[in-house]
């Protein structure tokens, strides 16, 4: 991830990030790894505890598209579940902006069934996608049976594709409204 956040800054200097970080995460990377000067301090996905903080709601207002990148098996399942018991998983739910998940999973985990029905579930959703992973080594059992998570580029090719879809929608929708009520107004 450190060297995705460096090669998002240099190749689009002027977007926006907040780097929010699961407890599975912080696993296998700190916050202060994730942490840089342009994107400010990465954040904990953690309910505050100054409950007058709604920070679901800031994060799904703020944003114009949410990656979540990579996804663990786990949070993938609670996306799809409609679960919404941490801040990131809240606004994912309830944001009406692009929402692409890149998993990384363990071996069989990409062929599993329980996989294959989360999977469904989101590609029921008009704001979400989810990115194919690509086969990957597991650090487990050192064979090449891992699903490693798309790369970088793709992932934000797949939620700029998200994102003109939801727009055409969007056109589409309000130019039938006016055609709509149009029609329904006399003309005098």
């Amino acid at each position: 991830m450190p060297f995705w956040l460096t090669w998002l800054n240099e190749v689009y200097p002027n977007l926006q990030v907040k780097v929010v970080v699961t407890p599975s995460a912080e696993r296998f990377v700190t916050l202060q790894g994730l942490s840089s000067h342009r994107f400010g301090h990465a954040l904990r996905d953690e309910w505050p505890l100054d409950d007058s903080h709604a920070r679901h709601v800031e994060w799904a207002e703020w944003a114009d598209g949410v990656l979540v990148y990579p996804t663990t098996f786990h949070f993938l399942a609670r996306l799809a579940l409609g679960l919404a018991d941490s801040p990131a998983l809240l606004a994912a739910q309830c944001t009406s902006v692009p929402v692409v998940v890149a998993p990384g999973l363990p071996p069989g985990g990409w062929q599993s069934p329980a996989c294959a029905g989360h999977v469904a579930a989101l590609s029921t959703r008009s704001n979400t996608a989810v990115v194919s992973p690509r086969p990957g080594i597991s650090k487990t059992t050192g064979r090449p049976d891992a699903w490693a998570p798309a790369l970088m580029p793709e992932a934000i090719r797949v939620l700029e594709g998200v994102r003109r879809h939801l727009a055409a929608s969007a056109s589409r929708d309000a130019s039938a409204e006016a055609h709509d009520h149009a029609v329904q107004e006399p003309v005098r």
